[in-house]
This record gives C-alpha cells, sequence and structure tokens, in this order.
C-alpha cells in the first residue's frame, strides 16, 4: 500500500481520552516549563535550574519567532502538557530527487515520566507523521540516547529502522573555541 506524500492535517487532533495534540499555545506554557524541568533533570542528573530560567528559555529561544523549532504538545483539559516533541525541517544535500529533499528533524520526544506508555508518544508521532508529510518531507530522523534502550523498543514498534552507518558527534568547548581560533579569515 503506497502512503500518500501529502495529506490534509488538520492544527489539532484529538486521541482517546480527551488528549489533544498540537502546536504549543500560551495555554500550556507553565505546563511546558514543568515539562522542561524534568526532561532537564532526566538528562543532567546532578544539575537543576530555576522555573524562571526554564520559563525564559521557553518563551525567549523554543517559541521565539525566530525559533527553527515547532514544539508539539499532547495536552488534557486546562493546557496540562503529558508531552512534547520538537521538530524543525531541513534538506538534503545528498537525496536531490524533488520528492526525498525535504526532511523532518525530531530534535526530541520526551513524555512525562508518569504518562509513558499511554499512548501520548505514539499520539505525538502521529502528529509528527501527518505534519511531515503535508509539509512535504520525506522522511524523519532523530538522534536516541543510547542507553534508551525503552525508547528504541518503541521507535522500532512505530516502524523506525536504526540507521547503523551513522553515528553522532558533538564539538564543544573548549574543542569547539580551539578549532574555531585555528585560522584567521
Amino acid at each position: 500500500m503506497k502512503l500518500p506524500t501529502r495529506v490534509h492535517l488538520a492544527q489539532t487532533f484529538c486521541v482517546a481520552s480527551q488528549m489533544q495534540v498540537q502546536l504549543a499555545s500560551d495555554i500550556h506554557h507553565q505546563s511546558l516549563v514543568e515539562l522542561l524541568l524534568e526532561l532537564h533533570g532526566y538528562y543532567n542528573e546532578k544539575s537543576s535550574v530555576s522555573e524562571d530560567m526554564a520559563r525564559a528559555y521557553l518563551v525567549d529561544t523554543l517559541l521565539a519567532p525566530d525559533s527553527p523549532l515547532q514544539l508539539v504538545v499532547a495536552s488534557r483539559g486546562g493546557g496540562i502538557v503529558l508531552g512534547f516533541a520538537a521538530i524543525s525541517y531541513t534538506y538534503s544535500l545528498v537525496d536531490l530527487a524533488p520528492d526525498r529533499r525535504r526532511q523532518c528533524w525530531l530534535k526530541e520526544l520526551y513524555v512525562r515520566s508518569a504518562e509513558r506508555g499511554t499512548g501520548v508518544g505514539r499520539a505525538l508521532m502521529v502528529w509528527v507523521a501527518r505534519h511531515a508529510l503535508a509539509h512535504g518531507c520525506s522522511r524523519i530522523d532523530w538522534p536516541v540516547k543510547a542507553s534508551n534502550v525503552r525508547g528504541m523498543a518503541f521507535y522500532e514498534r512505530l516502524g523506525a529502522a536504526r540507521v547503523e552507518d551513522r553515528l553522532s558527534y558533538r564539538l564543544a568547548e573548549p574543542c569547539l573555541g580551539h578549532l574555531a581560533a585555528e585560522y584567521t579569515m
């Protein structure tokens, strides 16, 4: 069965038990701040940030008009965010075919720890898949923490394939600064 390359996408769709999936709006801000703090703790066990810092980061960076990211939230009544996905678009430099050029990049998928296994992640991924197709994307790519066995199993249940021939690299300080200073322009 061939899937459509373009689909009509409603801005919001409702899933079982009154859960909605949509782009983040003002009603979600406080709940997103709480979830960002949980996410920070998940990746940085011995670090904490203030609620004010998380709120400023959300409003001034992630949701800023010039942000390349779109935040998609799964929520219940009152704007309580159960999970979110952060997506952006990019173009392939190696796949030049018109129907394969545009790609969706999933920067983050995070579900509140108390909501894991309840369909929130799947609902977010359905929304992202529909959105990607509606915007001419031929695929969705994303990184996964090597220790996230549960997450990898979830992605494989969705039909995602592990990209065996790709690794992730990171250039951070102080090496980033050393490399940047290496040549004078």
